[in-house]
């Protein structure tokens, strides 16, 4: 099985589900969670909080340099994620196709590199 990072991805202007949308959405985004618990699929998973709250950290030269705020400058932006097990390629698109209805948005697929 190879392990795959399904991102759900979010657009600077596009209008983000509140009130009874996002409700629906989180539950819809918790029986996704419960169907790929259930088939075995699921390794783990997490939202994350908005791009505002990050910080980036560059340590790659002679002083590290601590930047408040995410580090591409971008109009999309990653907002939460799942890390699957599947059989091929073909079957972590099937759980995109799911995951990206639950939470009303794309979903992005990328296989881990082997170990």
């Amino acid at each position: 099985m190879t392990q795959y990072m399904l991102s759900v991805n979010h657009v600077e202007g596009e209008p983000m589900p509140s009130g009874e949308d996002m409700q629906r959405a989180f539950d819809d985004v918790d029986r996704f969670n419960t169907e790929l618990q259930d088939a075995g699929a699921w390794v783990f998973a997490g939202g994350l909080m908005p791009r505002e709250t990050s910080t980036t950290v560059d340590n790659s030269g002679a002083e590290p340099i601590v930047t408040d705020g995410p580090f591409a400058e971008t109009k999309e932006w990653l907002g939460g994620f799942w890390v699957i097990e599947a059989a091929d390629l073909d079957a972590a698109l099937a759980w995109a196709r799911k995951g990206s209805a639950a939470c009303q948005g794309p979903v992005e697929v990328r296989p881990f590199q082997a170990e």
